[in-house]
């Protein structure tokens, strides 16, 4: 599982929102004026020898009108707190800085499992410091879910699996995180690629799903009726246009939304069928009670 990944096209995606919860208290000043762009993550070459260091998603922010200058947003996911380097953090933002001639550089960190993480560094003796660095820090695991349960922040609600919640609650998190998916992100694509978000983050096993169903069946039945005109829609267009790729991708992420991750067997069987199978597949996705009926040619 890249959650590195997850968490670039999640901020790449959404940058506004990305800012606004992942950056608080820096997201006052950017207003509907202002220009988001992702940007290059190489650093200066010269300054790291032969190989480039690359953290994750840093984003520009400029106002074309020239009322403020230019801020970069440096956010970096990091999936094991004990695995975090400021080190490595501040030789990146220096890079950024020096890179982009400015000093207005914000560090973000976005820690997703649970653990202990420096919160500053200090270089220096015991008479001066010299270098004092430090990052907003955003611990997913320590953020009350029930506290944006309601959210109109589309990446705080697909992040509510990520949060702390009591575990009779989690039914009821993963229930909240879909429903602000519909209501707050218009694009079918979107919407398809954000639910697997959701779903692997959420790790639902069979038992959960079935109550699920049962105590949100209006959510259920919402998805499932999106996931059917998806089918109908996107599936056959796709076929008609000969897209193997997207078709694969599709089904891949309708069949993890009713049966969760699948096996690197069906994995490659999806990656390897041909358009026509692919659509007969996609068909049994929202009946069958099995990976396997959906696979299964013979069914």
């Amino acid at each position: 599982m890249s959650h590195d990944q997850n968490f670039k096209n999640l901020i790449i995606d959404y940058p506004r929102e990305s800012i606004a919860f992942f950056a608080a208290v820096e997201s006052h000043a950017v207003d509907a004026g202002a220009r988001i762009l992702p940007i290059r993550q190489e650093q200066l070459k010269e300054r790291l020898g032969a190989r480039f260091r690359e953290l994750d998603t840093p984003l520009l922010v400029e106002w074309p009108d020239g009322r403020r200058a230019a801020l970069l947003f440096a956010f970096e996911e990091e999936t094991d707190p004990q695995r975090f380097s400021m080190h490595r953090l501040a030789h990146y933002c220096l890079d950024l800085a020096e890179m982009f001639a400015t000093e207005r550089v914000v560090p973000v960190v976005i820690f997703l499992h649970a653990g202990r993480f420096p919160s500053s560094l200090r270089l220096g003796s015991e008479s001066a410091a010299y270098l004092e660095f430090r990052y907003l820090a955003t611990a997913l695991f320590r953020i009350p879910a029930r506290a944006h349960l309601h959210s109109s922040n589309l990446v705080a609600r697909l992040n509510l699996p990520n949060m702390a919640y009591a575990p009779e609650d989690k039914l009821e998190v993963y229930a909240q995180a879909v429903r602000g998916l519909v209501e707050l992100e218009p694009d079918p694509e979107r919407r398809l690629k954000y639910l697997d978000f959701i779903d692997i983050y959420a790790d639902l096993d069979d038992h959960e799903r079935t109550l699920y169903t049962q105590r949100y069946p209006q959510e259920a039945a919402d998805m499932s009726g999106f996931a059917q005109r998806f089918i109908e829609q996107g599936i056959a267009q796709g076929v008609k246009l000969g897209v193997q790729h997207g078709e694969a991708r599709v089904l891949t992420s309708l069949l993890r939304l009713r049966f969760g991750e699948l096996p690197e067997a069906a994995r490659q069987r999806i990656d390897t069928a041909d358009a026509d199978t692919l659509l007969r597949w996609s068909t049994r996705v929202l009946t069958a009670q099995t990976l396997a009926e959906v696979l299964d040619d013979a069914s």
